[in-house]
């Protein structure tokens, strides 16, 4: 870490209206450090990150990057001052390249005034390669799995040379193997001195790759500690401001008859005999690894997607759902 912090939000506070949502917030950033900002939804994080890149602007406080204050009045000056934010939804161009979307609206040009791809991709190309990320830069984005684009996101934001890099949620889409090659990414990051942001409700990941955790509740800083000395039930407590005696409760009920069956869905490419019922008061969990279907099964449920062959019942009645207005005419 340097002697002086990277960056320095200073007295930060924010209202809408009568609403105080922020209220004197401090918060020191330092060059290879990764703080979490941890807090229920509704604590204050998406308000502090979006003044940090311009989004927002304070009622008061001041922000300084290497100890000079800097008036971020918009996102494009944040990211003159190389603060990059990653957004947990994808703001990639999907029908463009890999290395079209990393140096998109700023190109690199030929001496002819032309859009100089091969330069894009060869610079694209070293930093996947760099950060162990096995594509090519000439891949369309569409074809890329979310977890994939997420990656790709980053190497955006490292492209622009960022200082302050924000991640928000950033493994919401991403696969165990993801979330691994996510933390080596935030490891190299860290060695060449870029601070980092990292916001999520996944407290087993903050322990794996944060150095410090800044707790937030109803627009306050709570709780600052080092996330080697940080206990799991202790951050709970911070951040819900009670001590809670049970995490997840089931209350008993009586579980009804079939609403819904649905046998032998098949999709042309999707999935193959898909059998399941839902019971009138019961939850039924699907769970899988992003890109297993879990989506596509209901929304060719729903008539979003249409299906090849196979069944629906509502209520041990066989329906046809051809399109969406048809679920919802019946009840879905």
């Amino acid at each position: 870490m340097s002697p002086s912090p990277l960056l320095q939000m200073a007295n930060i506070s924010k209202s809408f209206g009568s609403n105080q949502v922020l209220t004197d917030i401090n918060l020191d950033l330092y060059e290879g450090e990764v703080i979490a900002l941890l807090g229920e939804n509704g604590a204050g994080k998406s308000t502090l990150i979006k003044i940090l890149g311009g989004i927002y602007k304070a009622n008061r406080g001041e922000i300084f990057i290497n100890g000079e204050k800097k008036d971020i009045r918009n996102a494009g000056v944040a990211g003159e001052n190389g603060i990059r934010i990653i957004h947990q939804e994808i703001v990639l161009v999907p029908d463009r390249s890999i290395a079209d979307n990393v140096f998109l609206g700023r190109e690199y040009v030929t001496k002819t005034g032309l859009i100089d791809k091969k330069r894009m991709e060869y610079e694209t190309q070293k930093l996947l390669d760099d950060f162990g990320i096995n594509i090519g830069a000439d891949q369309n984005v569409r074809n890329l799995p979310i977890g994939m684009q997420q990656l790709v996101e980053i190497i955006k934001a490292i492209s622009a040379e960022a200082k302050i890099v924000v991640m928000d949620e950033p493994t919401s889409s991403l696969s165990q193997s993801e979330t691994q090659k996510l933390f080596e990414i935030i490891a190299l990051l860290k060695k060449r001195n870029i601070g980092i942001i990292y916001i999520s409700h996944r407290l087993e990941e903050l322990f794996e790759v944060t150095d410090r955790i800044i707790v937030l509740r109803d627009g306050n800083i709570v709780a600052v500690t080092n996330t080697k000395d940080a206990k799991r039930e202790e951050l709970i407590t911070q951040m819900v401001g009670r001590t809670l005696s049970s995490y997840y409760t089931r209350n008993p009920h009586e579980v009804g008859e079939v609403a819904l069956e649905v046998k032998n869905l098949c999709h042309e490419k999707f999935f193959t005999d898909i059998n399941f019922e839902a019971h009138y008061g019961e939850v039924v969990g699907f769970a899988g690894l992003v890109g297993a279907r879990r989506t596509e099964l209901m929304k060719t449920v729903f008539g979003a997607i249409k299906k090849k062959s196979g069944e629906i019942l509502l209520d041990g009645k066989k329906i046809e759902i051809e399109r969406p207005s048809d679920a919802i005419k019946a009840g879905i």
